[in-house]
């Protein structure tokens, strides 16, 4: 009778450590799910920077984000040169254009204030929706020259 209870007992105890350490690798399993779904978007939110070499001014402008899930949409801008003033207002100077031509303002800069001959900071807009198939980022009056930056969403 011993003997029964006691192959019961560890019966019970197996079939409960199993659903125990089934249940905990399927919650692992679904957390690498996630992750790696969190990596192929951190990928595909990997956007090429774009150069602009134009009236002795070197301007680099690389999205930062720009999915759909984002509210703001941030394109870092970052301007080098030896002889022209950066003393541009950002937000005056750039515009954001969709692929119907339709243009949103900067909602704000974060970065380096007017002046000098190195520049780098983040643009800020809105993110817009619905979704565009392109966009343009257009700069204007750095160096007498106009500047656009087009990425395929």
């Amino acid at each position: 009778m011993k003997n029964t209870t006691a192959i019961i007992l560890l019966a019970v105890v197996f079939v409960l450590g199993f659903f125990i350490l089934y249940r905990d690798s399927s919650k692992k399993q679904k957390i690498f799910i996630v992750e790696e779904a969190k990596e192929q978007t951190a990928i595909k939110q990997n956007w090429e920077s774009k150069i602009d070499e134009q009236a002795s001014v070197t301007v680099t402008v690389t999205p930062i984000d720009i999915s759909s899930d984002s509210k703001e949409w941030k394109f870092n801008v970052l301007m080098d040169t030896h002889s022209v003033e950066l003393d541009q207002d950002m937000l005056r100077i750039a515009v954001l254009v969709d692929d119907k031509d339709k243009e949103y303002k900067p909602l704000r800069w974060e970065g380096a204030e007017p002046g000098g001959h190195h520049r780098e900071g983040v643009l800020i807009f809105n993110q817009i929706v619905p979704s565009p198939k392109s966009i343009k980022l257009k700069i204007s009056s750095i160096g007498e020259a106009e500047r656009n930056f087009i990425w395929q969403l």
